[in-house]
């Protein structure tokens, strides 16, 4: 039955204060928002923050089977932040509400798909008659708690998933204990903001220099207790946001994997779509289905650390897709570091990429490798380039290479390659690397401004 498909990428809850973004960041977030057409089937209605590019919808839709025209595709108009981001004040202008409102009841929308579902989101949907997955427990916020990095410790720990020693505090002198005593002890320390998303809002504290930074900014050397003291005393109110949230404080491990488990958690409970593992530079550059780094063991620990926590939200109403990110150190251990109770950047590559754009026969038996930037002159030179060099994802090989995101303001795409086995997979990112005379994708699209604010901030 066709579907409204709600493009809300960047939440309060999701990212932290919508306000604080840059213009660049807004429409870097626009761009990447039009991921969501990967899920659209014939008759879907979908809002996003803005309309696609003919030419990207005709790309996208040639690999989905999808008519484009049996599609409708809805903007609001901008808001107090411009139109970059589906903000609340967008989704809730009466215009657009009475032409979605039309929309649905003219293709027979039965069902959601929304990225997060927060209030203004549980509100849309209703202003249309429709009610989202799990919609008791979402209408009272309580997505928020399992998106919340101290509520996620919180229902780890009853679950009894394994997660690093550390704790949540909005007591400055509760952090200043404990990173005082993990750093004498010669542990290094990650502190992270309640709500931020790809590692933006972690920090990592540590007793001497040398520690490699993965899922953090900045890395600060803090060699005795006053040091400790000065440190909480400077960022306390950027980590808290002005004192709204919680801080969570866990011990770092050093020179880990980052792996992932991806659930959706259903009427009958949790259910795993695949496990993968993102590669860090040092926040995620790039993720890969399955884990190639996960050793057989480490996986059990971490799918069923993974479904504990999903029979866990399903018992107090969660509906919806979850996953659970982790850390494999060094000698196998794995330690749940959040988990995200909404659709992950990844969740497209099992529902969409593996099970509908790979043939059944190939599902089981390629590496999928979702890169986030790979830099191009434009789109169209891009796919005429992949085919010129018969990159091209093939439907009947199950290899290649597909553009996942239009040209994003900093002229980079996302791709996915699909291949044989790991060595395949790599042999293609060599060569993407090469067809416009650019840098290997291993770096992460951080717009100058963002990187200005940051430091502003003291990071």
């Amino acid at each position: 039955m066709p579907c409204l498909i709600v493009a809300n990428t960047r939440t309060d809850e999701m990212v932290g204060d919508l306000a604080t973004m840059s213009p660049l960041e807004r429409e870097l977030g626009a761009i990447s928002a039009l991921r969501l057409l990967w899920y659209a089937q014939a008759g879907d209605v979908v809002v996003l923050p803005v309309l696609p590019q003919p030419e990207f919808l005709a790309y996208l839709t040639a690999h989905t089977g999808v008519d484009p025209d049996s599609l409708v595709l809805l903007a609001p108009p901008p808001g107090a932040l411009g139109a970059g981001l589906l903000s609340p004040d967008r989704t809730a202008d009466p215009d657009f509400r009475e032409r979605l409102l039309t929309a649905v009841r003219q293709q027979s929308v039965t069902d959601v798909l929304v990225v997060y579902k927060d209030l203004p989101i549980v509100q849309l949907a209703e202003s249309v008659g429709l009610r989202l997955p799990g919609h008791a427990f979402s209408a009272q916020g309580g997505d928020a708690i399992l998106n919340s990095k101290a509520g996620f410790r919180a229902v780890a720990a009853g679950s009894g998933a394994p997660i690093a020693p550390g704790l949540t505090t909005t007591r400055p002198a509760e952090a200043i204990e404990l990173v005082t005593r993990l750093l004498a002890a010669g542990d290094s320390v990650i502190v992270k903001q309640e709500f931020c998303s790809n590692g933006f809002g972690n920090e990592i504290l540590s007793p001497a220099d040398g520690v490699r930074m993965s899922g953090a900014l900045r890395v600060v050397v803090l060699s005795d207790p006053p040091a400790v003291a000065d440190y909480f005393a400077q960022r306390w109110d950027w980590l808290t946001l002005g004192g709204r949230h919680q801080v969570v404080i866990e011990q770092y491990f050093t020179d880990c994997d980052t792996v992932y488990g991806e659930y959706l958690v259903d009427e009958d409970g949790p259910h795993l779509l695949g496990v993968g593992e993102l590669r860090m530079a040092p926040v995620p550059v790039s993720d890969i289905v399955p884990a190639p780094a996960l050793p057989a063991e480490a996986r059990t620990v971490l799918v069923d650390a993974g479904i504990r926590m999903g029979r866990a939200v399903h018992g107090i109403g969660y509906r919806g897709s979850f996953s659970t990110d982790a850390v494999l150190t060094p000698s196998g251990e794995i330690f749940l570091t959040e988990t995200n109770a909404r659709m992950s950047g990844s969740t497209y590559l099992y529902v969409v990429m593996r099970d509908r754009v790979l043939d059944p026969a190939h599902r089981s038996s390629r590496v999928i490798w979702n890169a986030y930037d790979w830099l191009v002159p434009s789109f169209a030179e891009a796919v005429h380039k992949l085919a010129e060099t018969g990159l091209a994802f093939a439907r009947d090989t199950g290899t290649g290479v597909i553009l996942t995101t239009d040209q994003l303001p900093e002229g980079t795409v996302g791709c996915c390659v699909f291949a044989e086995n790991m060595q395949s997979a790599e042999a293609i990112q060599r060569q993407l690397a090469t067809l416009f005379g650019t840098a290997p994708i291993t770096g992460y699209p951080m717009p100058d401004d963002r990187t200005e604010e940051l430091q502003a901030h003291g990071a």
